[in-house]
């Protein structure tokens, strides 16, 4: 698990200052819960290592260059399949998103279910307003995760479906 360790600190590191919206906690909580979530239904130190570092290049600017050479190809190409760097308005920029990660394997397709989880009752909570335009994306965005986890699949539907309550 020292890949997964590893990945933890750089996340950590490189998010330091980085806080949630909502809530002001460290940004870290939130990727220790996809962490968390991944590491529950699988615990491939590769896949974890996704789980932690897969708002660095959104978020923090990280190159997929140094995740590459500091954490290997696979773990780069997950981070790569997760990170939102389309660019257009907003419905563009989520198609797009859609579509890139239609095409993603499984294995990332479940963190991205794990990333959305964890997300969605925060915002239902703390932007009703914006949660109605968050759960009809992340509902669309469920139609494509095709070969992601079921079981993660199944909870991340039940949290976007009309009229629940995460």
């Amino acid at each position: 698990m020292s890949l997964a360790f590893d990945a933890m600190v750089f996340a950590r590191e490189v998010h330091h200052a980085q806080r949630r919206k909502y809530t002001n906690n460290p940004y870290a909580d939130h990727l220790a819960e996809v962490a968390g979530i991944v590491a529950t239904i699988n615990g491939d130190p590769e896949m974890i290592a996704v789980a932690w570092l897969h708002d660095c290049v959104e978020d923090q600017g990280v190159s997929l260059f140094d995740l590459e050479a500091r954490f290997g190809i696979r773990v780069a190409l997950g981070v790569s399949g997760l990170s939102d760097i389309e660019e257009g308005n907003r419905a563009t920029r989520k198609a797009l998103a859609r579509a890139r990660l239609a095409t993603c394997a499984g294995w990332i397709q479940t963190i991205k279910c794990a990333d959305l989880i964890s997300n969605t009752s925060s915002i239902v909570m703390h932007d009703p307003v914006f949660a109605t335009t968050y759960l009809e994306e992340k509902r669309l965005l469920l139609q494509v995760l095709t070969k992601a986890d079921p079981r993660l699949h199944a909870l991340a539907t039940a949290a976007v479906a009309p009229g629940a309550s995460s």
